[in-house]
């Protein structure tokens, strides 16, 4: 094997190496984005149940209020009943007075209603603030593991440019140029090998005359079919 082709080789094994790596570099702020996304949901959620069950609360209160007002005003009625003397008003009174006795009922049932409502959804803010709880903590260590993925992969990207650095000193810059390019647009594969007259690149036959060239390792030879840089292993 010709050794600027040796060279290519373990240059293309560093180069495929840091393509994976810068790939993953790539993916984990999606991966983050993704637990983000998850954790604003499970947030949002806990936010809805409190938000119904505050309320509740309010409306609870709000019937309270109302149901003392009315409680009041037939005391009030009440007491006119007594102090008055004519038929008309006494009956008047006793109609305001049932009236507001009615709406108390329904108040009340409304406000059974409510109690009712509001043990559900205390129930409800429990799970959301224990799913809520989960997904935290689970977003947390998946942070972390992603931060510690970042900082590793970053140094071992760092190494590998360093290595491929050195790695490239003295080889040819025309070839150079070649190699970086197929290597762009050949999916990372720039040198292949040649088995039983086969590129195995683009798994196209080559021609008997480039095969025996091959194999006889004293030039450089491309693939005829995908341009790709050519070694023969026996």
């Amino acid at each position: 094997m010709l050794p600027s082709i040796e060279r290519l080789l373990i240059l293309q094994d560093r180069d495929q190496k840091l393509r994976i790596l810068r790939l993953e570099l790539k993916n984990l702020p999606a991966e983050r984005a993704a637990l983000e996304s998850n954790l604003a949901t499970g947030s949002t959620q806990l936010t809805a149940a409190k938000e119904k069950a505050r309320n509740v609360e309010i409306e609870k209160k709000k019937l309270e209020v109302e149901a003392q007002a009315k409680r009041d005003s037939i005391a009030k009625f009440r007491t006119q009943q007594f102090q008055t003397r004519k038929n008309e008003e006494f009956q008047a009174l006793t109609n305001e007075i049932k009236h507001f006795e009615t709406d108390i009922e329904k108040i009340e049932d409304r406000e059974i209603e409510l109690m009712e409502e509001a043990e559900r959804v205390k129930v409800q803010v429990a799970d959301a603030e224990k799913a809520h709880s989960l997904t935290k903590a689970h977003f947390d260590r998946q942070i972390a593991e992603i931060q510690s993925k970042v900082t590793a992969i970053e140094a071992s990207v760092a190494e590998l440019e360093t290595e491929r650095e050195k790695l490239t000193e003295g080889i040819d810059e025309d070839l150079l140029y070649q190699y970086n390019k197929l290597f762009a647009n050949k999916g990372g594969l720039a040198v292949v090998a040649l088995e039983h007259e086969t590129c195995m690149g683009c798994h196209m036959k080559l021609t008997t005359q480039t095969a025996v060239r091959v194999k006889g390792s004293r030039e450089i030879l491309n693939c005829e079919q995908c341009g790709r840089l050519l070694y023969y292993v026996e």
